[in-house]
């Protein structure tokens, strides 16, 4: 079965060589407005694309206001300071996740507690969400304390795992119940959609990612997604070392990060926006043929749930159990085609091992069964 897989890979990809997991695809404006910033001087983080490149993830996701960074790890770290995070919280989050999301929590002095995900769409369970806080939670006047140790949970982070939207709506439900903002992990989810709303929306504020692996890619580069103009603007302005404005002076009336993405990267990201519905369209196109061919396997193929529309980032199938997961990646590696497992489970890594956890039951599953395979959008014209 792996040697057919591996032929019908090949195949879509017309390829017999190195097959990336995904791969940019750069078949617009990118070395025009590549070219034009480099022309304008304007390279770093001033210039015009980083102005329109705001205003294009605005326009397309619905939010208030969109701010850009330098990573969607930078983002995902000032979203968290512009909610008032402190040193020595806790963070509820999933332990089936990049690590980028608990680096973001450590680098902020706080630290995570790894809940676990829906099979449903391998994000964060709405349910185990309201077991732990039902029986290790108390609701004070200063918020949710966690009752063993005192200290403030102060917020909570889903991610939207591969690009498969998380049950929001439940999920904002028990933050609402527990005074806990709800921050969103969308560094995979940029063109995914929970009930017709853009991931990204529906919590307080939200990061996204344009690595070179994601649907759009500025190189390196994030967005912070906010809920209301206030909070946006504010969010501009600590992201941008809190300058305040002058014609010549520098003057800062407190600490500020330096996060501001370099209109380089923003203008190669404007590019990207312009095709951004036609990557949705033919990774849909490649997640269905997928779809179907593993239908008549002993794999099965992750579909997005049906309350949600995805963007398919990183097409994923189960495998029956362990060994038939190590065998296809070792065959399917062998001969080129870069496939994965899912990554380590946080609360396994050394920096986290002492982290506060549920059962993490499914994770657990998911860890042993899941493979991802080749997801760079094909053009099917």
């Amino acid at each position: 079965m792996n040697k057919e897989v591996i032929k019908f890979i090949q195949d879509i990809y017309k390829s017999e060589s190195s097959i990336p997991l995904h791969a940019p695809t750069f078949s617009g404006n990118e070395l025009t407005y590549v070219a034009e910033t480099i022309k304008s001087t304007f390279v770093s983080s001033v210039g015009k694309f980083v102005d329109e490149f705001e205003k294009k993830v605005e326009i397309y996701t619905g939010s208030v206001k969109a701010v850009a960074t330098v990573n969607g790890t930078a983002a995902l770290h000032a979203s968290m300071y512009m909610l008032g995070v402190k040193a020595g919280d806790f963070v509820i989050t999933q332990s089936l996740t990049f690590v980028a999301t608990c680096n973001a929590i450590h680098h902020m002095g706080a630290k995570p507690i790894f809940l676990d995900v829906s099979k449903k769409n391998l994000s964060l369970c709405p349910n185990a969400l309201e077991i732990f806080l039902d029986e290790n939670a108390l609701l004070t006047e200063e918020g949710c304390i966690h009752k063993n140790s005192l200290k403030k949970i102060s917020a909570v982070i889903p991610m939207h795992t591969f690009g498969h939207p998380a049950m929001l709506d439940e999920l904002n439900t028990v933050c609402k119940k527990w005074n806990i903002p709800m921050i969103e992990d969308a560094a995979e989810g940029l063109g995914s959609f929970y009930k017709g709303r853009h991931v990204g929306t529906i919590g307080s504020i939200s990061a996204l990612s344009f690595n070179g692996n994601k649907i759009i890619t500025t190189g390196g580069g994030g967005m912070i997604l906010c809920s209301s103009l206030d909070l946006g603007e504010r969010t501009k302005y600590v992201t941008t070392t809190a300058k305040v404005p002058h014609a010549y002076e520098f003057y800062h009336d407190e600490p500020g990060f330096n996060y501001r993405l370099p209109n380089l990267n923003a203008s190669l990201g404007c590019a990207q926006m312009e095709q951004l519905e036609n990557f949705l369209i033919n990774k849909r196109k490649l997640a269905f043929i997928y779809e179907d061919f593993f239908k008549t396997t002993d794999y099965r193929f992750f579909k997005e749930p049906d309350y949600a529309k995805s963007n398919y980032w990183l097409n994923a199938i189960i495998c029956p159990d362990k060994e038939s997961r190590d065998s296809l990646l070792e065959q399917t590696n062998k001969v080129g085609i870069n496939t994965r497992p899912v990554w380590h489970l946080m609360h396994k890594l050394p920096m986290f091992k002492n982290a506060i956890h549920d059962d993490l039951k499914v994770s657990e599953w998911v860890e042993k069964h899941l493979v991802n395979i080749p997801s760079s959008p094909v053009n099917f014209d």
